[in-house]
């Protein structure tokens, strides 16, 4: 995830503690301008990781992110559990 531009590459992810995290959104350009920005005005924290958000970006939306990205979308976890004052 960068800057919004025409190159945007945004995916989102939903976890509520039962099985893999879900990718619920994910787009290139436009559309993934669109999902950093409502994610802004809903204060969800953003963590830019064009590496991580490429690989995500292969996922089909609804399913559960494959076992070769869970240490790195655990870190991602961290980080916004962190932001939210819920992790240590």
């Amino acid at each position: 995830m960068t800057t919004p531009t025409n190159q945007t590459l945004a995916v989102a992810l939903h976890y509520d503690q039962q099985g893999a995290p879900l990718v619920v959104a994910k787009g290139k350009g436009t559309i993934g301008a669109k999902i950093i920005e409502v994610a802004k005005a809903h204060d969800i924290p953003i963590e830019q990781n064009e590496v991580l958000a490429g690989a995500l970006s292969k996922v089909e939306i609804g399913d559960e992110i494959p076992q070769e990205l869970y240490k790195a979308v655990a870190e991602v976890l961290v980080f916004v559990l962190r932001l939210s004052g819920r992790g240590r």
